[in-house]
């Protein structure tokens, strides 16, 4: 039986752990070739002989352009043109007031949470419009909807990726790319400096994205809220 997403390319950015790591696997399942990319080389490797699918893996800093451009280009030559791009990596490295973070951490959190999804809808959405459609989501966080001390900087990205996010939408909804904005609330995930069994699974928060994806062609989701049943923060 061929899965929802048999031969498609599939960008996921943040593979190596987490909701990325789970991405991925729900993605294979559905028959899809994978682009994976995160910081940890060992950890993407191990996802790579798990899938079962064809893989194209590559350890790097979102921060860097070269490596990022690097990375599409390798896809697209082995996989061919991409169809789905998951801007799911985050990066917020502590909680601290606005007064306490040095310039160069805010830019390191703007070019991982913002500039980097930037880059990849850019390129992304060239092959899409060549395929006539394709669809785009970007994982943000429900931080945009509760302006959270001690995470100014990081809600500020995922706020500015949100307006980008709206705005792209609009300006290539002509060439058949959806665009969808997820917003997961708490997630038990090494993002967390302490484990939280009581928030959502890595598994479900996938599972949801995956939804999102495969609805039926006549339809989008704009945007997609969900939380714990514990969070009570809205």
């Amino acid at each position: 039986m061929m899965g929802a997403l048999e031969d498609m390319t599939v960008v996921v950015t943040g593979a190596s752990r987490g909701i990325g790591r789970s991405l991925a696997g729900r993605l294979a399942a559905e028959g899809a070739r994978l682009g994976i990319c995160g910081r940890d080389k060992a950890a993407l490797s191990e996802l790579e002989g798990e899938l079962g699918r064809p893989v194209v893996t590559a350890a790097f800093d979102l921060c860097l352009e070269a490596p990022t451009l690097d990375f599409l280009a390798k896809v697209r030559a082995e996989l061919g043109g991409i169809d789905v791009l998951i801007n799911n990596a985050g990066f917020n490295p502590r909680k601290a007031p606005l007064v306490e973070v040095a310039t160069e951490e805010f830019d390191s959190i703007m070019a991982v949470n913002l500039r980097a999804p930037f880059l990849l809808m850019r390129e992304c959405a060239r092959d899409m419009k060549e395929k006539g459609g394709g669809h785009v989501i970007n994982i943000l966080s429900t931080v945009c909807h509760s302006d959270m001390e001690t995470m100014g900087a990081y809600t500020a990205a995922k706020e500015g990726l949100r307006a980008l996010t709206n705005v792209f939408r609009k300006e290539v909804l002509d060439d058949g790319i959806r665009v969808t904005a997820v917003y997961p609330g708490g997630t038990d995930t090494d993002f967390r400096p302490n484990p939280r069994p009581d928030y959502m699974k890595p598994s479900s928060v996938a599972d949801a994205v995956l939804t999102a994806l495969t609805l039926p062609e006549d339809l989008v989701v704009h945007e997609l809220t969900f939380r714990p049943m514990v969070e009570n923060n809205f």
